[in-house]
């Protein structure tokens, strides 16, 4: 038997406060002052000098605000890409992502596109990607998804939504300052928060699973509990906790692999544009007959925080999208796999796939 050889973040930061740290992390890596750093920076941030006043450029280094309405397209990556090849006068000394998943993923994904031919969308699949990527920094600002420590970056292209998994996609860096998710929106808190307890639960109950991914996974859902179940924890306290979990439920599907919920969700992204966190929320919550035990944890956080999810969302959808809506999420075979086994084809078939989306 072959085992996978998987990397991991090599350096990185934890601390409340440690993105002041940003400047000298960076300065060693700096190529010469022709190569510059280039910030994707989620555009919440745009005149938050609380934030940005801290980010020292020089020689031509730049920020580049992004919006993260919606979530990454192969075409997006490849824009931003070529836009910073062009505008700048040698291959960047490193790319620095900071937001939630969306950017962390953008910067990971063009981070891979600077040293490789071709178009994004050429990459989505499994260790398709030939060359390594530029040095890249993943500084999260919501806690939950595991962009900043996973092998993948999730991106929608013309014709699925899949990630460029690859042993050249994690960061080179990560900084884990819970200060920066303080101003986080409740719901978003919730349904990102939600995100690393889905990720612990498909996990935890899949055929996938092993010791490394099971440890990882039973910490991440021991932190998901504190934090939205109980009551003693400070705010600060919460922050950390919930940032580890994310960091945690990451790592637990490295040996692993996500289920039900993700792979549904995948279909509810492209067809809808219904963002990742809210929509494993959607779908999660109608998965009783797969996560009889995590959907009943589930619906006693989302009563405890008062969070009411969007009903009737595919009540109107044509045959044509739903058909779309089964066939990107049938095409994720690994993760039906880990959930329902190697027969998993004869039990979620196309039409109870379409009678659970219709129930959303």
């Amino acid at each position: 038997m072959s085992y996978k050889n998987f990397p991991m973040v090599s350096r990185v930061i934890f601390g409340r406060g440690s993105f002041n740290q940003i400047n000298d992390v960076l300065a060693p890596k700096r190529l010469n002052s022709k190569a510059p750093f280039i910030f994707l920076i989620d555009d919440v941030f745009k005149n938050n000098s609380w934030l940005t006043s801290r980010i020292q450029l020089s020689y031509d280094d730049r920020i580049i605000f992004i919006s993260s309405k919606e979530e990454p397209k192969t075409e997006q990556v490849d824009e931003l890409a070529e836009e910073i090849i062009l505008t700048s006068k040698e291959r960047p000394s490193g790319i620095i992502g900071i937001g939630g998943g969306t950017l962390l993923d953008l910067a990971k994904a063009v981070s891979i596109m600077i040293t490789n031919d071709g178009e994004a969308k050429d990459y989505q699949g499994w260790d398709l990607v030939k060359n390594p990527a530029i040095f890249h920094v993943g500084i999260p600002t919501i806690s939950g998804t595991g962009a900043e420590v996973s092998r993948t970056t999730v991106l929608t292209g013309p014709s699925k939504k899949l990630g460029i998994n690859s042993d050249y996609t994690p960061f080179d860096q990560v900084i884990l300052d819970s200060e920066l998710t303080k101003d986080v929106p409740k719901n978003q808190w919730f349904y990102t928060g939600m995100d690393c307890f889905i990720h612990c639960i498909e996990s935890l109950t899949g055929t996938y699973l092993n010791t490394f991914s099971e440890s990882y996974g039973n910490m991440a859902l021991d932190l998901c509990k504190q934090v939205f179940l109980e009551d003693h924890l400070s705010m600060e306290e919460a922050q950390e906790k919930l940032m580890m979990a994310s960091w945690h439920g990451g790592m637990s599907i490295v040996y692993s692999q996500v289920g039900i919920a993700h792979a549904m969700s995948y279909g509810l992204s492209y067809v809808l544009g219904t963002k990742h966190g809210i929509g494993n929320c959607i779908v999660f919550n109608h998965l009783e007959e797969f996560y009889p035990d995590g959907v009943k944890l589930f619906k006693q956080m989302k009563e405890k925080h008062c969070i009411a999810l969007p009903e009737g969302i595919c009540s109107d959808l044509s045959d044509r999208e739903l058909n779309t809506m089964l066939h990107i999420a049938l095409g994720l075979e690994p993760l039906w796999e880990n959930a329902l086994g190697k027969n998993w084809k004869k039990i979620m078939t196309p039409e109870k796939l379409k009678a659970l989306y219709l129930k959303m």
